[in-house]
């Protein structure tokens, strides 16, 4: 769909949508899961791939407090696993508003960049080499571009087919591919 006949918007009035918080835990997943005696799931602490950080619930890498996961911390319920994820992307949100000072975003865009910051992390995001360095030049197709670099995975470059046995990193790259194709749509 052609950009021309929508309208972007100040990235200061924009909100990760439900679209894209439910896109957001589809793409990371539960992670290991058990039934507890009283019927409840729980999401157990886990490292997603090789040289990964532990992980819990949808993708979240620490607590509200900064506390960063381990691999020995208690189970998380769903609705607690709902409710970090939930907490998480409110406080990137806030950074990720304040790093693009007077940029627009579709909606659509501010999602997908969203997703990006929620799986590489507010400090990859400032980089020089991200997607903001292109949307603060005003260079929508650029930032799409610049999707397509972040593909590395503890050093392991996720295009390669030797990266994507158990453990490997084909996920990393496959959701590159997918925003870059998306962002690219709403060009």
């Amino acid at each position: 769909m052609s950009g021309g006949t929508r309208q972007r918007i100040a990235v200061a009035l924009l909100s990760l949508s439900a679209a894209g918080f439910a896109t957001w835990k589809a793409s990371e997943g539960d992670g290991p899961t058990s039934v507890r005696a009283d019927g409840a799931v729980v999401h157990h602490p886990y490292v997603p791939t090789a040289g990964d950080v532990p992980t819990i619930g949808h993708g979240s890498t620490r607590y509200e407090d900064g506390t960063r996961v381990s691999l020995a911390d208690a189970p998380i319920t769903r609705q607690r696993a709902e409710q970090l994820a939930r907490n998480l992307h409110s406080a990137d949100e806030l950074r990720f508003k304040a790093s693009l000072p007077d940029v627009l975003l579709y909606p659509g865009e501010f999602d997908l960049y969203q997703d990006w910051v929620g799986q590489f992390g507010s400090g990859n995001w400032r980089k020089p080499q991200s997607p903001r360095t292109w949307l603060l030049r005003g260079d929508y197709v650029g930032a799409c571009h610049a999707l397509l670099q972040w593909r590395f995975q503890a050093g392991r470059d996720c295009r390669l087919p030797q990266n994507w046995g158990p453990k490997g990193c084909k996920g990393v790259w496959t959701r590159q591919q997918k925003r870059h194709a998306d962002c690219m749509a709403m060009q």
